[in-house]
């Protein structure tokens, strides 16, 4: 008997008595054609063109998908900046899905900045004014008492992952209101296109709880809701019923919390992480992220994580998120938790967090220091700077999360090279507008010695004859091989075991790549498949895999499985329910 293998209000997907997948569609004609999920553009045969209602809809010539993508790159080529080419693919995608994914697997290397960092910080700023077509699911302050209805509206019934956001804290250019909706649409297009995850199983969701940006409320263009943001037990209550309704309409949902501020991240994290099973990526994503290109980097010095002291400078959520998984990365190479900590030190706008600063909070408490662990100490003003620090605790290695421009100095980073012959340095901020040193100059600076990695893609540095190899510590190393193992494996809570699991797997992932930090975005989908598979595994171990038929499988088995089911962008056949 046909298979019925998933569900909309407008398709399922079935097998046929060969076992070969089609689609059976519930539309035809111009409704049809307005589906980006079933759109084949000038691709439908002739017989789909007479079945569904498409004769005379569709020019008369039907392209071959190479065609298709060859016209669709070229035209690509000819938009003028990154974002005209940002909006022609965001464009393409509200068309014709499969095309869009099938362009960017095959150019995902060129394509990632443009869909993903830094172009999207430009498409998130422009987002009301080059508002074209509705994507994804957005609730308000003025509807939240009906998101379940809401909800209904959705035509996909079997959404696995989600990416939501408030927009309060977008990449390194704050808050950004209604816009934020563009990260969410950005990383899910990840999360299909390296991850594997079916595009009809993703769901985009705006949290529109308001904005602080004066000059979005008063701007009539602005598409948002036009006040201030909602704060303390109003804003927990908005998230509660979001969060009830989303798990009732989408019980096999994983969500991803994305861009929220330093606070409410690591608040909403845990008050909702054993609630429904999810994860914030600038958090947990950043630290597996930035901790596996530091295992890479030491691996190239010939040494061990343990052996290294880390100055984190920004004490965001990113930041401490990578202090957090510095600190699990030194206890799993030996190191006592004291130890551990010792040798994490976490400078944000006053200096050296510290006790008795104002408003520290709980998660940056771990990290301040007392006046007596700062015995022999010599700085001056009332906390040591950056430059002190990395002079007192004898760094040997320098990570960036302040959106701050030139924050780096070369004072400081060549004083690290007293402390060692191979400074590591890795200036993390996004978009590369806000990059706190730029690769070259820390070349320079070190005669060719540091080990780098940028958040945005720079190109490699060319130094006295010699190619140095720019790391970009992408995020998307980590997430879409995180969030698909966790779909397969129906995680029921994503622990921190997994998290750290896809971290040790892209570090040794990157050991195939000599003295890279990262390996190249080209690879991207066969390392996501890898994390997939051992973050599944890890759920497994940790009992938290809630998927009954892969908890007896080897590590091949479950690799079969996952490469099995991972989505790829090719046309189905159509047929007429």
């Amino acid at each position: 008997m046909p298979k019925n293998l998933s569900v909309s209000r407008y398709y399922d997907v079935k097998r046929d008595s060969q076992g070969q997948r089609f689609i059976n569609v519930h539309v035809s004609g111009l409704a049809l054609l307005q589906n980006p999920l079933l759109n084949k553009t000038t691709a439908f045969t002739p017989e789909e063109r007479r079945e569904l209602g498409l004769e005379g809809l569709v020019p008369p010539h039907t392209s071959t998908f190479e065609e298709q993508k060859e016209r669709t790159y070229l035209r690509y080529l000819k938009c003028s900046s990154d974002l005209e080419k940002h909006e022609y693919l965001r464009a393409l995608q509200d068309r014709n899905e499969v095309l869009f994914y099938a362009i960017l697997e095959d150019h995902l290397e060129e394509m990632l900045p443009i869909i993903y960092t830094p172009t999207v910080g430009e498409a998130v700023r422009h987002y009301s004014s080059n508002y074209r077509y509705p994507r994804g699911f957005t609730v308000s302050t003025g509807d939240i008492d009906r998101v379940d209805d809401m909800l209904e509206n959705v035509t996909v019934n079997d959404v696995r992952m989600i990416v939501a956001t408030d927009s309060s804290a977008i990449l390194g250019i704050g808050d950004q209101g209604f816009g934020g909706m563009a990260i969410s649409i950005g990383k899910l297009s990840l999360y299909t296109a390296a991850g594997g995850v079916g595009p009809d199983k993703t769901l985009p969701v705006e949290l529109d709880v308001g904005t602080n940006r004066q000059d979005l409320i008063d701007d009539p263009l602005y598409l948002g809701v036009h006040h201030r943001r909602l704060t303390g037990e109003a804003y927990d209550e908005f998230l509660d019923t979001f969060v009830e309704a989303v798990t009732t309409r989408y019980p096999k949902a994983i969500i991803q919390w994305e861009d929220f501020s330093r606070g409410t991240a690591f608040r909403v994290l845990e008050r909702y992480r054993r609630v429904v099973p999810s994860f914030n990526d600038d958090i947990q994503g950043t630290g597996a992220m930035a901790l596996a290109g530091l295992i890479s980097a030491t691996r190239t010095k010939g040494e061990r994580l343990s052996e290294q002291v880390f100055v984190v400078v920004g004490a965001g959520a990113a930041g401490i998120g990578v202090a957090m998984a510095i600190r699990q990365g030194l206890q799993a190479d030996g190191l006592s938790p004291e130890d551990a900590n010792a040798r994490v030190f976490v400078v944000d706008r006053h200096g050296l967090l510290m006790h008795g600063q104002p408003d520290l909070e709980d998660q940056q408490l771990s990290f301040a220091r007392r006046p007596e662990d700062l015995s022999g100490w010599v700085f001056g003003g009332e906390y040591p700077s950056m430059h002190d620090v990395i002079v007192n605790a004898r760094a040997t290695a320098l990570l960036g999360f302040t959106g701050v421009p030139g924050l780096f100095r070369q004072e400081s980073v060549q004083a690290m090279l007293d402390f060692t012959p191979r400074p590591i340095v890795f200036p993390l901020s996004n978009p590369s507008s806000l990059v706190e040193a730029r690769p070259a100059d820390l070349i320079h600076w070190t005669h060719g010695r540091a080990i780098i990695a940028s958040g945005s893609p720079f190109p490699d540095v060319e130094y006295e004859g010699k190619r140095y190899p720019v790391g970009q510590g992408n995020n998307a190393f980590i997430f879409p091989g995180l969030g698909f193992g966790a779909v397969a494996s129906r995680a029921r809570e994503i622990t921190d075991n997994m998290v750290m699991e896809a971290a040790r797997t892209l570090a040794e992932f990157t050991q195939a790549y000599g003295e890279r930090v990262y390996p190249p975005i080209s690879d991207l989908r066969e390392l996501s498949v890898q994390v997939a598979v051992n973050v599944a595994l890890q759920s497994i171990r940790d009992g938290v895999c809630a998927e009954r038929r892969i908890r007896s499988m080897s590590r091949d088995e479950l690799e079969a499985v996952i490469r099995d089911r991972a989505w790829q962008p090719r046309y189905l056949p159509l047929r007429q329910g």
